[in-house]
């Protein structure tokens, strides 16, 4: 069944959409939403080009960079998840893609040409990191981002291993990735401060509790409308099935993904996280469980802050080397293919 037909009367309603936010945060969820309630092109997967393709090919305005990235890509599930011909899309990119703003849009339009759709959606949650870069490139985009309580973030990516501890921390990693949650999360709302038209937030939570209400603030928005109905009918992707790191969970009829972080934390645990980021939480609009806030932090816990946003900063300092870039070896569609399906994150430590 494919989801009603949407014919943008306006030049806002037919203006991408980004669905950001940190990993873990609910973004497949809402944008699976957003594809399910009719009206944008079908891509039911992370695109992955501002996070990972332009950081490792590198300027696209150099032919060689530019026929390496197409390569890789048409050789690709990325590819294969868009449902084009390969020779049609290949034409367009090599003559017309100078930047990845370019890619995106080229790949993003000959869907939207073949699906017969005006408006597309985007879905790679570390693009927050590139926002400035994003709406240079693409100035009509709009930007949604989710926000989730950090401890079920962090308690999600721990679970997949998404940061590794320092050595005196606790082998799972916690503290590190709720410290990862409220970096890319400040970096997020920091822009968005600068583009308060065309940036708006909305919480996990809310989305779950109230979804029409919820889809509502995003469709007036976004000037498209969103009816939860059809999209519980139509159910993309995670809409249907949860996306979920608690695999067993999400089997039982009782699967619920708010609040999971009371049984992920030992007290002691959760008094240092929240001494941590309960600052932010508090900010965000989320209670604290314990007065970690009020504690505030010791050296130790200075240093952990310290050292991981000092880590995270240098990794994306890394990845966007030209120098760097210039000594990795080439990336085919097989190797894509293995850093996407890894759930690859290249800020995280691995």
């Amino acid at each position: 069944m494919q989801p009603p037909a949407y014919t943008p009367s306006s030049l806002r309603s037919r203006a991408p959409v980004f669905v950001l936010g940190s990993p873990r945060s609910g973004t497949t969820l809402l944008y699976d939403m957003l594809l399910s309630a009719g009206g944008f092109a079908v891509y039911l997967a992370e695109s992955n080009v501002f996070n990972l393709l332009v950081p490792h090919f590198g300027d696209l305005r150099d032919r060689s960079n530019r026929e390496k990235l197409v390569a890789a890509w048409l050789g690709s599930k990325l590819f294969r998840a868009s449902g084009l011909q390969a020779e049609d899309v290949r034409t367009r990119l090599l003559k017309e893609c100078e930047d990845g703003g370019d890619f995106l849009s080229i790949v993003m339009e000959e869907i939207c040409a073949a699906q017969g759709m005006q408006r597309w959606a985007e879905n790679s949650p570390e693009g927050m990191l590139y926002l400035p870069l994003i709406k240079r490139l693409i100035p009509n985009a709009l930007f949604v981002h989710i926000l989730r309580d950090g401890r079920d973030v962090a308690a999600s990516l721990a679970r997949r291993r998404f940061v590794r501890a320092f050595p005196w921390e606790d082998r799972y990693g916690l503290m590190g990735c709720g410290l990862y949650w409220e970096w890319i999360v400040e970096y997020g709302r920091s822009f968005g401060q600068s583009i308060p038209t065309d940036y708006i937030e909305v919480h996990f939570e809310q989305l779950l509790a109230r979804p029409q209400e919820t889809l509502n603030a995003i469709g007036h928005f976004i000037d498209q409308p969103l009816d939860y109905g059809v999209i519980q009918r139509i159910a993309y992707g995670s809409v249907a099935k949860p996306n979920t790191s608690f695999y067993q969970e999400a089997e039982s009829t009782e699967f619920n993904p708010v609040g999971r972080w009371k049984k992920n934390f030992s007290p002691e645990q959760l008094v240092s996280f929240e001494r941590l980021v309960g600052p932010t939480l508090v900010e965000l609009g989320y209670e604290t469980a314990t007065n970690g806030p009020a504690l505030g932090l010791n050296l130790l816990l200075r240093a952990t802050r310290l050292l991981h946003r000092s880590y995270f900063r240098s990794k994306v300092i890394y990845k966007n080397s030209a120098w760097i870039r210039a000594l990795r070896p080439a990336m085919t569609g097989a190797d894509l293919d293995q850093i996407v399906q890894a759930d690859h994150h290249p800020t995280a430590v691995r």
